[in-house]
């Protein structure tokens, strides 16, 4: 079980943050100049990533204040890494002052995990038995039945400019790298007690195996896929803001609808594919800016091509404030349903959200304001996966392998709900520690989730 000692108690350690000027303009009010950041660590441990250490910190520029609390530049750093090879390097930029009147928005990111989540394709219609995976039930197979071995690099460059009014262009480009592939159990058994240890995969194959073409495995997913590969992008759109301000805007709507051209090479080159992305974002204020309702709908969809199996999960977008974007399930999408539990080649989703700022306060003239978010989220698979096996295939396959298929297969997906609530602390309207905790409505997509970052989730 995890323990997560990221030290939410510990959010003292953001108050020592730098300010290079602050000036007040009444009694309650901060108007923050010149540089302002906060940081955190990030620590942590995990029975089978073993410990993890590392940092974050947040820097923001406001010049001299006049577009507060707009910032003209903030520069985003990230490294932590476990013990067992799982982790996050990242450095990320955004700024509307770079290039005159052009927003630019950049990202260089690596994602290490010697544990992802891997849990078939097309949502219930893939049975998750998640007592495989639970040590205490008397089920279990291997906690590392529903993971596989996933390595993520990104770099990507995108730009905004104005249209007109609130109307903005969008144009990007980049580069993914995945490297995929089983878990590397001799690895994460070393130096663990024999009762701690996890089963090897020919003792106990986990499902990453059973989707694998080969001996073990029944062929959901093709040689040329298997492990990963390298995936050029660009991409254009339009984006709709008007926004009051970047972070938990109190007012306004930020919509956009953009086309992603992925490419692929050699092997792979029958993974060229082009996605189309659509979302809406309303925030509408309650009363003042102490109570706002704030909705998100979305849609994803391959519209040409096929896209390879470690890409279906990742959520396109031309702001990459996060570090990671699977979905759908997670912090990202659907909170407390386990992450790429709906896996499709097209998805719609929803989140919902009630912010409420409790109080505001001033320490060490920084402003800072304590808020909740009840919060419900929903999605459903559009463009279910097409599977290369029949289900007549998948019967004789699983019976070869000594299970049953009804472990593994069902006839259909459904809607897929969670609900939760969440903390907010923040520091100057855009520093913004997160904890959201949720609970899936359905027992097939888990139990609950409980996700502490940065920033609001929309």
């Amino acid at each position: 079980m995890k323990k997560n000692l990221f030290l939410l108690l510990s959010i003292a350690l953001l108050f020592p943050i730098v300010s290079v000027q602050a000036a007040e303009k009444d009694s309650t009010e901060i108007v923050k100049k010149g540089w302002s950041f906060g940081a955190l660590p990030s620590v942590g441990y995990n029975t089978d990533l073993g410990f993890q250490y590392g940092a974050l910190a947040e820097f923001f520029h406001y010049g001299d204040g006049d577009i507060f609390p707009q910032y003209k530049h903030l520069m985003y750093v990230e490294a932590n890494y476990t013990t067992k090879r799982s982790g996050l390097f990242r450095v990320f930029y955004d700024s509307e002052y770079l290039i005159p009147k052009v927003r630019v928005t950049l990202d260089v990111s690596y994602i290490p995990e010697a544990m992802a989540d891997f849990l078939g394709f097309n949502g219930y219609s893939s049975v998750y038995n998640p007592q495989w995976g639970e040590t205490e039930d008397d089920a279990y197979l291997s906690r590392a039945f529903y993971k596989m071995k996933k390595d993520f690099f990104r770099a990507t460059a995108d730009f905004q400019g104005n249209v007109t009014g609130n109307l903005y262009w969008n144009a990007g480009a980049g580069l993914f790298y995945y490297y995929a592939d089983e878990v590397n159990i001799d690895f994460l058994n070393k130096n663990k007690a024999e009762d701690k240890k996890l089963p090897q995969t020919q003792d106990q194959p986990t499902l990453f195996n059973y989707y694998s073409p080969g001996a073990l495995g029944w062929g959901l997913i093709k040689p040329n896929e298997l492990n990963g590969g390298t995936h050029p992008f660009v991409r254009a759109g339009l984006t709709y803001d008007s926004r009051n301000q970047l972070n938990n805007p109190s007012r306004g709507i930020w919509a956009d609808a953009f086309l992603t051209y992925f490419g692929a090479f050699g092997e792979q080159k029958e993974y060229n594919h082009v996605t189309l992305n659509v979302s809406f974002r309303h925030y509408i204020p309650l009363w003042k800016d102490k109570m706002i309702f704030a909705y998100r709908l979305g849609y994803q969809s391959a519209l040409w091509g096929q896209t390879p199996y470690y890409m279906k999960n990742y959520m396109a977008t031309l702001f990459t404030k996060r570090a990671n974007y699977e979905m759908l399930g997670g912090a990202n999408s659907l909170r407390g349903i386990v992450r790429n539990r709906v896996t499709g080649d097209g998805y719609a989703y929803a989140n919902v959200e009630l912010r409420l700022k409790l109080v505001s306060f001033q320490i060490a003239r920084q402003a800072f304001y304590i808020g909740i978010n009840p919060l419900f989220d929903i999605g459903y698979i559009t463009k279910p996966v097409k599977l290369n096996r029949s289900e007549f295939e998948l019967r004789a396959l699983t019976a070869a392998s000594g299970v049953r298929y009804e472990d593994f297969f069902s006839d259909k997906d459904g809607v897929h709900m969670s609900a939760g609530a969440g903390l907010k602390i923040a520091m100057n309207e855009n520093f913004i520690v997160s904890v959201d905790f949720a609970k899936a409505l359905n027992k097939q997509d888990g139990k609950t989730g409980l996700y502490i970052m940065l920033g609001y989730m929309f």
